[in-house]
């Protein structure tokens, strides 16, 4: 349970670049969405409001439990979550071809979402109590089994996206447990190989259909390259200093599709220019370091797994999402973390925060 004296230790610098990167997100959908001037989406950026309210309370709650209880329990958060996604794939709300989500009512969850946190936390668990130095090959199966599952299961919804999120988890963990090198270099020849068959059987036709574009968006302009091209304009017509503030012409007259979600990053770019993105850049850069230090100062295997484990995640998205909005990587419905529209993505990343400042918080802890 929470203890007075743990107040003192936490990682208050931490916890403001998150809430400070969430207040910068909920003012790009404010202005992507045209909020000032009504319309369908105007709403949008109250949505998100409402959405860390709620993910601060789950942050706390993520908090004030050591982090050692909830390793312990992290099989029935596993199964917990596995149950949430297998529901999904039977009864969820299907919505746009996909079915990933859970009607609630006034909200729709998203399982998946969480599925980081459950894996970063079952994973981390199962090597922290591992004392060999080196996995053995039945851990490194039992770790893929674990994380296969879900990848398997947020495919099939279809959500390519999320499920590439829990493989740097998987793999941030076991080369911190001790993995060899050599595993690695096996894993990407494999990896390599398997590509055409993957090609083929593997990826649905707008998959292949967006690689394709990726490489030559020009060959499609109207179609599947329209987004990639249009992200590419708003974020390099910002300049140095921007257009200001809900003055972006791309996301504001509706040239880039979904600017509120997927390419949040290219609004800022648009109308807070290269100074507004250095601002940005820089928080999320403080918030990695100071997540790192946590690792490192973690009193046991444990919380160095756990917060590396979630950090892996973040970090990929972060960056896949910026170089997808500057025409780096092929687009893929991947939220740019704490600032994209989506209450899920959102609420799930503050339950790893939570986790992460629930370590730091109890390192001179027994």
């Amino acid at each position: 349970m929470f203890e007075r004296r743990l107040y003192h230790h936490i990682d208050w610098l931490l916890l403001a670049a998150v809430l400070a990167l969430s207040a910068i997100g909920v003012a790009m959908i404010y202005s992507a969405t045209g909020a000032a001037a009504g319309g369908a989406n105007a709403r949008l950026y109250l949505t998100q409001i409402y959405a860390i309210l709620i993910g601060c309370l789950v942050l706390v709650s993520c908090l004030v439990i050591d982090y050692r209880t909830l390793g312990d329990n992290s099989h029935l958060i596993y199964v917990a979550i596995l149950a949430l996604l297998l529901y999904v794939m039977l009864f969820g709300a299907s919505i746009g071809g996909a079915r990933r989500w859970i009607d609630l009512g006034p909200f729709n969850l998203q399982p998946s979402e969480f599925a980081k946190v459950g894996l970063a936390l079952v994973l981390a668990k199962f090597f922290g109590e591992n004392r060999r130095t080196i996995p053995t090959a039945s851990d490194l199966a039992i770790a893929g089994g674990l994380t296969g599952v879900f990848f398997l299961l947020v495919v099939r919804q279809p959500d390519l996206g999320t499920a590439v999120t829990l493989l740097p988890i998987f793999f941030a963990i076991v080369y911190l447990a001790g993995m060899r090198m050599r595993i690695f270099a096996i894993l990407l020849v494999m990896g390599v190989l398997s590509a055409p068959v993957a090609w083929r059987f593997g990826l649905q036709d707008y998959q292949r259909e967006r690689i394709a574009t990726f490489l030559d968006p020009s060959q499609d302009a109207r179609g599947a390259g329209y987004q990639q091209i249009q992200a590419r304009i708003t974020a390099g017509s910002g300049g140095v200093w921007g257009k200001g503030f809900g003055k972006g012409t791309q996301g504001q007259l509706r040239f880039l599709p979904v600017a509120y979600n997927d390419f949040i990053f290219s609004v800022l770019a648009e109308e807070q220019g290269f100074v507004g993105v250095l601002v940005a850049l820089a928080l999320y850069l403080f918030v990695i370091q100071r997540s790192l230090e946590t690792a490192r100062l973690a009193k046991d295997r444990l919380g160095t797994y756990l917060v590396l484990g979630v950090l892996s995640s973040f970090v990929f998205q972060i960056v896949y999402n910026i170089a997808m909005s500057a025409g780096l990587a092929p687009v893929k419905g991947l939220t740019l973390p704490l600032m994209s529209y989506g209450g899920s993505s959102l609420i799930a990343t503050f339950a790893g925060f939570g986790l992460i400042l629930n370590v730091r918080m109890r390192r001179f802890t027994n």
